[in-house]
């Protein structure tokens, strides 16, 4: 017993006195967490010098670790934006040698790089190789012949080291790892064994527990979990205090996965392209097949004429000296044939004796289209050369190809092209074609609004392949700044709703009721009036039309009233679990599920058809006060302003929390269109905001008194 208690005292000691000389030498050991914070220290142990890197510990690294400008493994690698990566020392070495700080040359794909103004240090870290280095050291480490010795003992304490614990970054004794395996704080560490099979799972287990702290003075413990999206740069929380004040910060997991989807999408059009080089490959091959086989071709036409031409002219000759002619006809025939002939010969040479395939090709042209198959437009394809946007130019290039699927090499084609707006109110807008010469046309179309539209093209009068096509026409939000149209309305317009008609229903607050205006703003006629009772109104905010029937937040009343949109009263509801206190928005999703904005309980409300309620979003789950515009975007989501919190949160179908955006002051209505764009109302700001599906400010229209409802419709 006396042993054990020994024993015990022992290992306190040598822990102490362990935890002391890692305290001296500035290296933590672990925190209150039992983790360790800096995770590079074990890598120092690799790093120390030019020297201990790759020599003295016999540390074998992998190739794709190297520099490959010093082919020492990476020393804080800095990522250029050509997407080569190099040490931040052997940079300041590249920059003195250009002369230059504000620019200098790859050194391996020779491509001209900005420096940034901060210099080196301001170039984006490469997190991943700085990995792979510290893994790839600890990997041949553990690899490599002979004893290890004991990071966490004092030298000679104890014996070698029979595990790596992934979490310290330290190899460990027999008697390091007992106590790991007792210390409450260090049972959960990552261990694995110095084995063959080990080595396999480190590179996973090290990429899972692996923190990547801010290199920052003063921050050098925070870790890296936010992105600055005006400076590009991973940055910890406390950067955004003081260097990334008031810029545009998310969550990184947010960040990251707009940037793999859009590595995914550019991945899928490389794809397309590199699937497209063999038959691209193929056709160069089969065009200068053809070339030879043309001039062979050529070559036996220009043989062929002049044989016709010597047969028509000796056939000439023994016809003019069979026939009878006096001697003086047989005299001026005499000098003029010679005379004729040389002519002759000399339109002949400067035809054939120097032929060219393309003179003849357009010189036969007359004649009609000079090639071996037959031109067959439903195999001919088009392609969009840009985006269509509302006003902006739109370009379509067009092939035709011949019915063996070849390109069809000449122009001279009759190409026509519309774009039909779904709305047959709307004229069909023809399309200007420019004939390339070459069997391709380029085609311009300017759409004058947005919304579907189907796109037409022919070619010689026969529809070409895909065509008609169903398109998409963006709005240009962009162009926004002042009203093309206004609609006079007092009594405190609020809500405002479009039946499919063109009809325009404002729900106004002052005047109690809701007046219908024509598409150019007449007044057609008035719904309700001030009252409680079916059909009557007191205060409504807003209002929301689907099919023919309407839903209007009766705001002052405490209710939802549901009429048709000819004033018939249908239905109210008033309550969802817990009766409504100022309920000011009303939407109905594609399930037909009510969801109402109750504004004084700061909650959102999901009722069935039948008024039963659903569930609840409210602001104890969720931080936000005072919701007062809903909206649905493509995907089901629900956007919802919240007043007084001055945000916009986004909750899927089912309520679960997604993400919020928007630095808004006082959102009353938002709409969000086809393409997922978010159009919210400013009280505060008197504005018209517009955000982009991942949430970014694209466009602002300034100059509004207190705008309420906003509708968005193609």
């Amino acid at each position: 017993m006396r042993m054990k208690v020994q024993e015990s005292v022992q290992r306190r000691s040598r822990r102490a006195r362990c935890q002391q000389e890692l305290q001296i030498s500035g290296e933590p050991f672990c925190d209150e967490r039992g983790t360790n914070r800096r995770v590079n220290v074990a890598s120092k142990r690799f790093k120390q010098d030019d020297e201990d890197y790759n020599c003295a510990t016999s540390v074998h690294f992998p190739p794709h670790t190297k520099c490959q400008l010093c082919c020492k493994p990476y020393k804080e690698p800095r990522i250029l934006p050509c997407l080569q990566s190099f040490c931040e020392q052997c940079l300041h070495k590249e920059i003195e040698r250009s002369g230059t700080k504000q620019n200098m040359e790859c050194p391996t794909c020779q491509r001209n790089i900005t420096i940034p103004e901060g210099g080196v240090n301001a170039i984006p870290r490469n997190l991943h190789l700085d990995f792979e280095v510290e893994v790839a050291g600890y990997v041949s480490k553990i690899g490599s012949e002979g004893e290890k010795s004991c990071d966490a003992c004092i030298e000679g304490c104890t014996g070698p080291a029979v595990v790596f614990c992934c979490t310290c970054a330290h190899f460990l004794c027999k008697l390091c790892h007992d106590n790991h395996k007792r210390n409450k704080i260090l049972q959960h560490h990552q261990i694995v064994g110095l084995d063959k099979e080990s080595l396999k799972l480190l590179p996973s287990i090290m990429k899972s527990i692996t923190k990547r702290l801010c290199s920052q003075p003063d921050h050098e413990k925070e870790e890296l979990q936010l992105y600055c999206e005006t400076c590009q740069l991973l940055v910890c929380r406390d950067c955004t205090l003081v260097f990334h004040k008031d810029h545009r910060i998310d969550e990184m997991c947010n960040i990251a996965k707009v940037h793999k989807d859009a590595m995914r999408e550019a991945l899928v059009c490389a794809q397309e392209v590199t699937s497209k080089l063999p038959m691209a490959f193929d056709a160069n091959d089969k065009m200068v097949e053809q070339v030879g086989t043309s001039r062979e071709n050529a070559m036996l036409i220009i043989t062929q004429a002049f044989e016709q031409l010597h047969q028509t002219i000796e056939e000439r000759k023994k016809a003019l000296f069979s026939e009878t002619h006096t001697n003086h006809e047989i005299v001026a025939l005499g000098n003029q044939l010679p005379t004729e002939l040389k002519l002759t010969l000399k339109k002949v040479e400067n035809v054939f004796l120097t032929p060219r395939l393309d003179t003849l090709i357009k010189d036969l042209s007359i004649f009609g289209h000079v090639t071996s198959s037959l031109l067959s437009p439903s195999q001919s394809t088009w392609s969009s050369v840009s985006v269509a946007k509302v006003k902006g130019i739109y370009c379509v290039k067009v092939e035709s190809m011949t019915s063996k699927g070849e390109r069809y090499p000449y122009g001279v084609l009759q190409v026509k092209a519309e774009l039909r707006p779904k709305s047959h109110d709307e004229a069909v807008i023809p399309g200007e074609v420019e004939d390339l010469g070459d069997g391709t046309y380029t085609i311009t179309l300017t759409p004058q609004t947005a919304g579907p539209h189907q796109l037409l093209i022919t070619m010689d009068g026969q529809q070409v392949q895909k065509s008609p096509c169903d398109l998409y026409v963006r709005r240009q939000y962009s162009t926004l700044c002042k009203p093309e149209q206004v609609i006079n309305c007092r009594g405190g317009p609020s809500g405002i709703a479009i039946h499919d008609s063109g009809d325009i229903y404002v729900a106004c607050i002052d005047d109690n009721c809701i007046h219908v205006f024509d598409q150019v703003g007449q007044q057609k006629r008035t719904i309700g009036k001030k009252g409680s009772g079916d059909g009557q109104f007191s205060g409504p905010r807003s209002i929301f039309i689907k099919g023919d029937v309407m839903y209007v937040a009766d705001s002052d009343n405490n209710r939802i009233q549901k009429l048709t949109t000819g004033g018939q009263f249908l239905q109210m509801f008033r309550s969802g679990q817990g009766q409504f206190d100022f309920p000011i928005s009303v939407i109905i999703d594609q399930r037909d599920r009510l969801i109402v904005a109750d504004y004084n309980n700061h909650r959102v409300v999901l009722l069935d058809a039948a008024g039963t309620w659903i569930r609840t979003i409210d602001r104890k789950v969720h931080s936000f006060e005072n919701p007062y515009g809903l909206a649905l975007d493509p995907q089901g989501n629900i956007h919802v302003a919240a007043f007084s919190s001055n945000t916009i949160n986004v909750f899927s179908p089912e309520g679960t929390y997604v993400r919020s955006y928007g630095h808004v002051k006082g959102p009353f209505g938002i709409e969000n269109d086809e393409e997922g764009y978010s159009l919210v109302n400013e009280r505060d700001g008197n504005c018209l905001s517009i955000f982009d599906p991942q949430g970014n400010k694209v466009h602002t229209v300034s100059n509004l008194n207190i705008p309420r409802g906003v509708i968005s419709r193609s």
